[in-house]
């Protein structure tokens, strides 16, 4: 995975500098947001992200860069580092875990694997913390190469179509 991040990484380099150019040139502060996460085994990490918010708000071209995906190009370089996976469960904040209640030895496996870029708990249209884990479990618990080619394309499609939309086609599948 390391070396196809890395491939990833040089492709996409042109794209990200020009990002990194806009941010830089339009945007206050750093272009690069840094923040501690939780990663395998409860480690903590540096993740990487291009910022989107000023002042806890979110800029105009952060929003396109969210909608897109395109604000975590730089979580290439977790892949990289050996931090995070292309697909796996959200990385998380300790605050964040603290806030959800996910402490407790019955979410222990959650912290089995690599956080990912994207995860099926992702792709999910409602936000709420005992469907994610469920679903964060759920992969983990049927985690294959098939199931991570279905995740990376429907991330893929969903800044295209909306996850209403993938929804509705799904159910009508």
């Amino acid at each position: 995975m390391k070396f196809l991040a890395a491939i990833i990484f040089i492709l996409s380099f042109p794209l990200s500098f020009l990002i990194f150019l806009i941010l830089k040139i339009f945007g206050k502060g750093p272009a690069i947001f840094k923040q501690i996460r939780i990663g395998k085994d409860k480690k903590e990490f540096i993740i990487y992200k291009f910022r989107t918010m000023t002042n806890n708000k979110v800029t105009f071209f952060g929003k396109i860069l969210r909608k897109l995906g395109l604000d975590e190009l730089p979580q290439l370089l977790n892949i990289i580092k050996g931090e995070m996976a292309f697909v796996g469960p959200r990385p998380l904040t300790q605050f964040d875990i603290d806030r959800l209640e996910w402490n407790d030895k019955r979410y222990i496996d959650r912290w089995s694997v690599k956080p990912g870029i994207t995860g099926q708990a992702q792709l999910i249209t409602i936000c709420d913390k005992n469907l994610s884990i469920k679903e964060d479990l759920e992969y983990i618990k049927n985690k294959s190469v098939s199931l991570d080619i279905k995740i990376i394309l429907k991330s893929i499609i969903i800044p295209i179509i909306g996850k209403r939309k993938m929804k509705k086609n799904e159910s009508t599948s």
